[in-house]
């Protein structure tokens, strides 16, 4: 058995950033394997000797219907019992721009009322269109996630025409907070919250949110790409500006490889 966490990323069926995410756990510290959906469907057991599942960006079944809707039910109804068993032993879950839609409706995030119930939702973005910029964010320091411990402010790429979060009303809202599920805001450029100011705010989400957790603070959900911020030179102005080597994504990856636990044989 290696000693390093091992992470499966989901793959197939559209969705395009699972190189990118494995590469990401691998430079992280993670031994990192690529599985496709029907094979996991097929042998669930495959996740005993895992610590972390992540679900990355794509198009997944074409987002028909609604994006990320179609593998929420196929693994909701495939995988969600033994999907829920993995975070009930202490294991980590990642959701990636589809796999947050996919977490979201499948009823994985935020779980604050426990079950697979879906309690948010991702829509259109306010814009009506696809929206592909970099934004700032903002870590909110009360969050409960382990995925951004001693993240404060960052920057990555968003990529998306559904990254909208709704929650039911304020009282909704107010659930998210008390269970310390809000990870991460859009944030203004000159510093502070974006207030839904658009394009700090790039869909018009409730509370400028990019990002939740569940209580537990190990099922991480964001709409931003940090697979795609690596490296400095990731980023779209490396050549005039001072960046630290590192990608500001990759803190993120290396906290959830931090906190994973590998088992020691008996």
């Amino acid at each position: 058995m290696s000693d390093k966490p091992k992470a499966i990323i989901i793959t197939g069926y559209g969705i395009n950033c699972d190189t990118e995410t494995a590469y990401a756990f691998t430079k992280a510290g993670a031994d990192a394997e690529k599985i496709h959906l029907n094979d996991l469907i097929e042998d669930p057991a495959r996740l005993d000797d895992a610590q972390i599942l992540a679900i990355s960006g794509g198009f997944s079944f074409g987002d028909d219907i609604a994006s990320g809707r179609v593998l929420a039910n196929r693994l909701r109804y495939k995988l969600g019992d033994r999907i829920q068993s993995f975070v009930e032993n202490g294991n980590l879950v990642l959701g990636i721009c589809n796999g947050f839609q996919v977490l979201v409706k499948m009823g994985l995030l935020p779980a604050i009322g426990g079950g697979l119930k879906q309690e948010v939702t991702l829509t259109h973005n306010d814009s009506a269109r696809f929206e592909d910029r970099w934004v700032h964010l903002e870590v909110d320091p009360a969050s409960a996630c382990v995925w951004t411990q001693g993240l404060d402010r960052i920057q990555l790429p968003i990529r998306h025409g559904e990254g909208k979060l709704v929650t039911a009303g304020e009282e909704g809202l107010q659930a998210l907070k008390d269970s310390h599920c809000t990870v991460m805001r859009y944030a203004s450029h000159k510093g502070g919250q974006a207030n839904g100011e658009y394009p700090a705010n790039p869909n018009g989400s409730t509370d400028d949110l990019a990002g939740i957790c569940d209580p537990t603070g190990r099922v991480f959900g964001l709409m931003p790409h940090p697979e795609a911020f690596l490296h400095h030179t990731n980023h779209p102005r490396w050549t005039r500006e001072s960046l630290p080597e590192e990608g500001d994504g990759l803190a993120i990856f290396q906290n959830a490889v931090s906190h994973a636990q590998v088992p020691i044989p008996e």
